[in-house]
């Protein structure tokens, strides 16, 4: 660990809670060493990708860069167009099987990514379960809890607890958890979120970590106004579109003009995807009995 302060605290901060612009804006950080510019250069790049700022991550980011940022690039390639998706995977795996730069923390961070993005879990945990940043350790509980094992996800929360308790990935991953465990558990995620709402700027990540919570306690209601709040912020995010479709069908509102906007900025998207799946069997179904 560096003995001195850590330049980078807000800027990773920003970037873990949703402050995508503001993690880019106050990114002219002075007195960095050589490896800290990478790492910021790193958050920079992957707050654009967040933003839905691809290309320019693809063309400002050329052949001579560093590991970090061409596995940063090459994140920005594979959601960029499912077009790219195919080539992305392919260069991954090559630089995955490199023994001088397969071992990159930011590249088994991209790959997980990827993998988690395919639902390929297992190869997914296969460059990120030895774990090695704080980072990694969040993207193992979300895979552990993509696969439904909340036991493996609570393993690895409990190393981040031993590393830093108060991280602000530790406090994130503490709420994942907790809404996946749900019960009496919902209350503490709220006031994780909560936390966070009253310490940090608001964001559209945390008013839908608050949102999520309230929907899990059957109050449609403070859940909808927080999802509205968080549209204003970010009209395309697509967390906040896929819970104002859930929101809506239980207030029993309409919910087509949310679903309409999902289906155009994110068509990749786990709700769109369930969706048009009922519609072609239902489909189906009505060929069969026509």
């Amino acid at each position: 660990m560096a003995s001195g302060p850590d330049l980078l605290f807000g800027l990773r901060n920003n970037f873990y809670l949703g402050a995508y612009q503001a993690a880019i804006n106050n990114s002219d950080v002075p007195n960095l060493s050589p490896e800290e510019v990478v790492e910021r250069d790193s958050i920079v790049y992957r707050s654009y990708i967040a933003l839905g700022s691809y290309q320019l991550v693809i063309n400002e980011i050329d052949s001579s860069a560093p590991t970090p940022l061409q596995a940063v690039k090459l994140l920005a390639l594979y959601l960029s167009s499912p077009d790219h998706k195919e080539a992305a995977i392919s260069g991954l795996k090559e630089w995955l099987e490199d023994a001088a730069i397969g071992n990159n923390p930011t590249l088994r961070l991209v790959a997980g990514t990827i993998f988690l993005h395919e639902q390929d879990y297992n190869e997914a945990l296969k460059h990120t379960n030895a774990g090695g940043t704080m980072e990694l350790h969040a993207l193992n509980v979300q895979i552990f809890l993509k696969m439904h094992r909340s036991d493996y996800a609570e393993k690895q929360l409990r190393i981040m607890q031993q590393v830093d308790e108060d991280h602000t990935l530790t406090q994130l991953a503490n709420a994942w958890l907790n809404l996946a465990v749900g019960g009496s558990k919902i209350q503490e995620a709220y006031h994780i979120f909560q936390d966070f709402s009253e310490k940090y700027q608001m964001t559209g990540l945390i008013l839908n970590g608050k949102a999520v919570c309230c929907m899990h306690k059957g109050n449609f209601d403070d859940a909808e106004t927080l999802l509205l709040e968080a549209l204003n912020k970010d009209a395309k995010d697509g967390e906040t579109l896929a819970n104002l479709v859930v929101c809506c069908l239980h207030l029993g509102k309409p919910s087509s003009r949310f679903l309409s906007q999902l289906k155009l900025s994110h068509p990749e998207h786990l709700l769109v995807k369930r969706i048009s799946g009922a519609e072609d069997s239902f489909d189906r179904a009505v060929q069969t009995v026509g």
